[in-house]
């Protein structure tokens, strides 16, 4: 982590996230659909993802994020369990799992903040969809973000939904998911840093990732 005032991460992290997300706004939406089927290919090859039995994984905004439907798809009809985000913005930013059954209960789920589709406070649509048990355990949790490093740093959107699930998953006694907590990113969210003033900037309660998946490579935590 970079030695850092607590004022001075958080202008450090503002910067970043408003450069890199001009670069993403701007890229056009078949270069999206590229990398996104590059990066599709790339995890559903893994070992890790093959052997894993449930799994999370974010369902991506309309624009500028890389995405996850065909990710998705697979989890589903290769009989895994799959889990989606769902944000509660009345208890303090509070982000939980929900289970979606099948493709049907998925094309049911309204669009909610920033235009991603994920259950509603009152929507019954999805009648099967259950929150993951406290004494539910995950295998893999794939993570969006907004720029990462090549020393596994991941640089959010500011609301520290996935650091604090992280914290409080742990902090129940359950293990961090055995096989890892997986970032997907496009070519221009990975941070090619020459020195460590060009790394994302981590504070103390920022998790680091254990797999980023470019189109290009995938990079693994114990390389570094």
């Amino acid at each position: 982590m970079l030695s850092t005032t607590s004022s001075t991460l958080k202008t450090q992290k503002k910067a970043l996230r408003k450069a890199v997300s001009s670069v993403l706004r701007s890229l056009d939406s078949a270069y999206i659909q590229e990398q996104s089927a590059a990066v599709a290919v790339k995890v559903l090859s893994l070992p890790s993802f093959r052997q894993c039995k449930s799994v999370s994984c974010y369902l991506n905004m309309p624009t500028g994020e890389l995405d996850t439907s065909s990710i998705v798809k697979e989890i589903l009809s290769s009989g895994k369990t799959l889990f989606v985000p769902k944000i509660d913005v009345g208890a303090e930013g509070k982000m939980d799992f929900l289970q979606v059954y099948d493709q049907e209960d998925l094309q049911l789920l309204p669009a909610g903040m920033w235009g991603i589709r994920e259950p509603g406070t009152e929507y019954n649509g999805v009648k099967r969809a259950n929150a993951l048990e406290p004494a539910s355990e995950l295998d893999m949790i794939l993570v969006p973000g907004v720029a990462f490093d090549r020393s596994m740093a991941r640089l959010g959107h500011g609301k520290g939904y996935y650091d604090r699930y992280i914290t409080s998953y742990i902090a129940t006694g359950r293990p961090r998911p055995l096989l890892g907590a997986f970032a997907l990113a496009l070519r221009e969210q990975l941070m090619d840093a020459t020195s460590t003033n060009d790394l994302v900037p981590m504070g103390e309660h920022d998790w680091k990732m254990d797999i980023i998946v470019t189109p290009d490579e995938v990079l693994h935590v114990e390389h570094y």
